[in-house]
């Protein structure tokens, strides 16, 4: 490590050219929007030593020790003496957090529904847009570059031109303030002319191995947001790298472990943490992002509970012959609490006929139950599921009290 500093950002002036939409302003608005303004120049962190409390180290290993026991232990008992993992189910819940940091919320059903390409609102739509986009960029893990983070941002965004997916943006951002000019701003990111040496540096930082795991990914994350290399979408990739630098260091192998649940429960503390990073204080975000493995993990193992209890249930009410599609179905319901006998015939690799009869059994047994009220393609839901994961999304929602 070559230098001992802090992360604290420089500044620079930048000319403004006040831009004609069409919108009246008021004399004071007008004037505030004039001359140049001052942009954030991130520092370099590619070889900087980052000068953290013992403690916070010792803390953030800690919670990086019940991240791997927690990725070790989860795994769900199938028919037949499998084991089906529960990793398909908290890409979701840890998408459905991430996106609620962003005020964008979607219920359990609703997301499901979006995942079928049912008939879903937009919340729901880009909820599953941000499981996507992170499940593939943990895919790309082992190769992170700027291309895993590009590649995600295209999927999270896509149908979104005003956030240009998959691209770098082309302009000036600001964060708060007045819409018309960056003046006002509580946040000015970097210039777009300076992203490409801001994200050279932070990909070379991702490839240091010099620091415990935990507080590398959530440095990189409070980096990324101080760049906001995107135009719109900016948390949530941010919070995907996150889980890229965890499975690309092997603290996690089969799961996503739902952090942004954690931080979910203090949004405020965690925004205080992102604000004092480009400040020059790098203590608060690994501190907060510990608090958040910490808390998720909890709340991840009672969704495990929870879920483990409605499998055993399953079991001891369905009556169809061990050779049944109905056993094989089961599992899927986990990851997919809404289908169709489309749905299921895919998934399972039977007729339609055997797919349907498979429904009905689970109908007749309770374990699914009509989600519409359609009469054509319907929908059915596994409700005891669904009300898991809307108990784990309420859990990550409530705030600590003073």
């Amino acid at each position: 490590m070559d230098e001992l500093g802090s992360p604290a950002v420089s500044h620079e002036e930048r000319p403004w050219e006040p831009v004609e939409n069409g919108m009246p302003l008021s004399r004071r608005a007008r004037l505030a929007s004039r001359g140049p303004y001052r942009a954030a120049v991130p520092a370099a962190i590619a070889h900087l030593d980052f000068a953290l409390p013992g403690h916070v180290i010792a803390e953030s290993t800690d919670a990086l020790t019940e991240i791997a026991r927690f990725d070790a232990e989860l795994s769900l008992p199938g028919h037949g003496g499998e084991f089906v993992p529960l990793a398909a189910v908290l890409p979701r819940t840890e998408s459905a957090s991430s996106s609620q940091i962003e005020n964008v919320t979607a219920g359990a059903k609703a997301l499901a529904l979006a995942t079928l390409q049912e008939k879903a609102g937009a919340n729901a739509r880009l909820v599953a847009a941000n499981v996507e986009a992170m499940s593939s960029a943990v895919d790309m893990a082992e190769d992170l570059s700027e291309q895993t983070l590009l590649a995600a941002h295209r999927v999270l965004m896509h149908g979104h031109a005003d956030a240009q997916p998959g691209r770098f943006r082309d302009a000036q951002v600001w964060i708060g303030g007045s819409p018309f000019s960056p003046h006002t701003a509580s946040f000015i990111p970097p210039h777009h002319d300076r992203l490409p040496a801001a994200m050279s540096d932070l990909m070379q930082f991702c490839e240091r191995t010099d620091m415990p795991v935990l507080v590398h990914a959530a440095l990189a994350h409070a980096q990324f947001e101080t760049i906001h290399p995107f135009a719109d979408g900016n948390g949530r990739v941010g919070r995907v790298l996150v889980h890229v630098m965890l499975k690309r260091a092997g603290a996690t192998r089969r799961l996503t472990v739902p952090v942004s649940s954690g931080l979910l429960v203090d949004t405020a503390a965690y925004f205080d943490a992102l604000t004092a990073f480009p400040a020059g204080d790098a203590a608060p975000i690994v501190q907060r992002v510990t608090e958040a493995a910490f808390a998720a993990v909890g709340n991840g193992r009672r969704l495990h509970r929870d879920i483990l209890n409605c499998y055993e249930q399953w079991t001891q009410v369905v009556t169809a012959r061990r050779d049944s599609a109905v056993w094989h179905v089961l599992p899927h319901l986990v990851s997919q609490p809404v289908v169709t006998v489309q749905f299921v015939q895919e998934a399972v690799g039977v007729s339609r006929t055997a797919a349907l009869n498979a429904v009905n059994h689970l109908v007749k047994v309770g374990v699914l139950a009509p989600a519409s009220a359609a009469q054509r393609d319907r929908v059915w839901g596994a409700g005891e599921i669904i009300s898991a994961l809307d108990e784990f999304a309420v859990r990550a929602g409530r705030r600590r009290m003073g």
